[in-house]
């Protein structure tokens, strides 16, 4: 329904799909003016109303009427736009035959246009021109944008952020009179809890119907499909429009390899997934390190010829600016045991206590042990450092501590020497002894700095060391153990128990100490035995002698066919003189392999000669229980010490 608009043209009031459009306009603004919707739409296979006013200056008076031309394009006719509609002839563009129709009344300054059947190629501007007759023909530049769909527009924010309240409006326009849309969402079945509510939008005469889809998204609705259907009832036309959600979220997990173990000198690769959306910025760390990074959805690090320095916590961090995550995984290398770092050698005095230290490193964890000159001591411990504690050591404790290493990779081992110094010690073995050419006196003391050995004689207040030569002095050094010896050619006077007397001091000394020691007397027992057994090897040399002259003198008495009777030797003296000649001639040649010189009061006295014991020679007779035949036959005879 339109009103009249009077001449004066002070104002216009135009009714369009009932709805009241009030358009002020004052006596100046009485010239060609045009209004008409800057953007209208409508789908594809439907209709369009353009609404449509014009004015023209009060002061032309129409001839021949008013008549209107709608332009496509161009509002310039001597462009030769497209012709959509003319009051004046049928003459149309062949796009538009038979599709437009003017609804509005031209004289009541109406002129509204239809469209049918409208095409995505009617797309466009759409320009009113005014023909009042004669020279009264003006084109307006203001333009109408028709836009034709085909398929639903769907408001959708610029970002969709996970978590948050998310709304979707799908709008459908509603300016075809005879033709009222619907609008339906489709593929909202996985969505939590979606609402929906729709609304109607009127303004400049255009109408546009939407509805709106409420839900909050999470991660996983990422790429999910969503449709907006826009339909006709009573019609096959359906419109249709899909769209994939693009959710941002941050970081929601942070996938890496698991914790594992290399060998030194090997290579291993890391690698680290990030689901996020945009994709992150993936850092590998190690420690405050930063040795890798990309924009990407995954990122892989390699590792090659790993030591011991790259073990440790390696993380990747995702952060894609919505949020940030990181995962960490522990990389340990694994190696044999580096050579032990102990204790310089060191030299202290006896009853110090020491602490010595072994530290090494291997993975895994190597097992310490402590050795001594290839023996056990102290406990075995399974770490990379070990303290072996000697407490108030003792010169026992002299010698090489090894730290032995070990894991199931390797060994390795470092030594240290400890010299343990004490004051001399004196050895049990130390004594003078009566041999058959005087007093030998031996010392012996162990100590390190190895002690000095002197004899001390206090009967003639004479010290024997090695700086006097007029003894016959020895000495003889073994490691830490020193021998000195001194042989005396006179054995001294008799004591009560028929022994000699000899007094002879050892005086042993080094830096930390001195000690001196009556040396004990004692008969050397090889001495002893060897007189025992000398005397019984003569008495059974002479035994032998008889023996065999006996057995001579038997076989001439039976040659010359005497009969058998004993034989008497009868100067057995002499067969002793004879053995004991022999026996003075290996005593003598004995006593020539050492110089001895008489020492003190005893030089006076002369050498004293062994006794041996007479030995009387009973006849061959046999004797009751002391004499027989042997197995051999031959006779024996009993040999007696007087």
């Amino acid at each position: 329904m339109t009103t009249d608009i009077p001449d004066t043209c002070h104002y216009v009031v135009i009714v369009f799909h009932s709805t009241l459009v009030s358009d002020l306009l004052s006596d100046a603004s009485c010239q060609w003016n045009v209004w008409v919707p800057r953007d209208i739409s409508a789908m594809t296979n439907s209709c369009v109303v353009i609404p449509c006013t014009f004015m023209y200056p009060s002061g032309i008076r129409p001839y021949r009427g008013i008549h209107g031309i709608w332009y496509f394009g161009q509002p310039y006719p001597q462009l030769f736009p497209p012709v959509v509609f003319k009051s004046r002839t049928d003459v149309v563009h062949e796009s538009y035959k038979g599709r437009t129709k003017l609804l509005g009344d031209l004289h009541q300054r109406n002129c509204t246009l239809l469209i049918n059947n409208i095409g995505t190629e009617h797309s466009g501007r759409y320009y009113f021109r005014a023909d009042l007759g004669g020279a009264n023909m003006y084109t307006f530049p203001d333009f109408a944008e028709l836009k034709v769909l085909d398929q639903p527009n769907i408001d959708v924010p610029e970002e969709i952020v996970s978590d948050e309240s998310l709304e979707l409006t799908c709008y459908a326009p509603d300016n075809c009179p005879d033709l009222t849309p619907e609008i339906q969402w489709m593929y909202t079945d996985y969505l939590p809890d979606p609402e929906f509510s729709s609304d109607y939008l009127e303004e400049s005469n255009t109408a546009v119907l939407s509805n709106t889809l409420t839900f909050t998204p999470r991660p996983m609705h990422n790429g999910q499909l969503l449709g907006c259907r826009v339909y006709y009832p009573n019609t096959t036309l359906v419109y249709e429009r899909l769209i994939s959600l693009d959710i941002k979220y941050a970081p929601r997990s942070v996938w890496v390899n698991v914790s594992s173990e290399v060998m030194e000198g090997s290579s291993v690769m890391l690698h680290c997934e990030v689901d996020s959306n945009p994709p992150p910025r993936i850092s590998w760390m190690f420690g405050d390190q930063e040795l890798l990074w990309d924009t990407a959805s995954n990122i892989s690090l390699s590792l090659d010829d790993v030591t011991p320095a790259q073990e440790g916590l390696y993380t990747c961090i995702g952060d894609n600016g919505y949020g940030m995550m990181n995962t960490s995984l522990y990389l340990a290398v694994k190696y044999p045991p580096r050579e032990p770092l102990v204790n310089d050698s060191m030299t202290v005095l006896e009853g110090t206590s020491l602490a010595l230290h072994c530290s090494t490193q291997g993975s895994p964890a190597p097992t310490l042990t402590w050795l001594k000159d290839g023996e056990l001591v102290g406990t075995i411990t399974a770490d990379e450092l070990s303290v072996l504690e000697i407490m108030e050591i003792t010169p026992q404790g002299d010698g090489q501590y090894r730290c032995l290493a070990e894991n199931e990779h390797g060994r390795a081992s470092s030594s240290l020497n400890i010299t343990v110094e004490y004051a001399p010690v004196l050895l049990e073995e130390s004594k003078c002894t009566v041999v058959r050419e005087g007093v030998q006196c031996v010392c012996m003391a162990t100590g390190n700095p190895e002690p000095t050995i002197e004899f001390y004689l206090p009967d003639l207040n004479i010290t024997i060391n090695e700086t006097d030569g007029r003894y016959n002095f020895y000495t003889h050094t073994d490691g830490h153990t020193s021998t000195g010896m001194i042989k005396l050619r006179e054995k001294g006077e008799r004591v009560d128990n028929g022994g000699p007397a000899v007094n002879v001091h050892c005086s042993i000394y080094n830096m930390y100490g001195r000690e001196s020691i009556l040396l004990e007397l004692q008969q050397e027992k090889k001495y002893m035995m060897a007189v025992i057994v000398g005397t019984i090897g003569g008495v059974a040399v002479i035994a032998f002698i008889i023996a065999a002259v006996r057995y001579v003198g038997h076989n001439n008495k039976k040659e010359n066919g005497n009969p058998r009777q004993d034989v008497v030797l009868e100067n057995p003296a002499l067969y002793y003189s004879a053995v004991k000649k022999d026996k003075q001639n290996l005593r003598k040649k004995v006593g020539e392999d050492g110089d001895y010189q008489p020492v003190g009061s005893m030089a006076g006295l002369e050498r004293q000669e062994l006794n041996y014991a007479a030995l009387e020679f009973i006849g061959a007779r046999p004797r009751e229980g002391a004499s027989g035949r042997g197995d051999d036959g031959s006779n024996y005879t009993e040999i007696k010490a007087k």
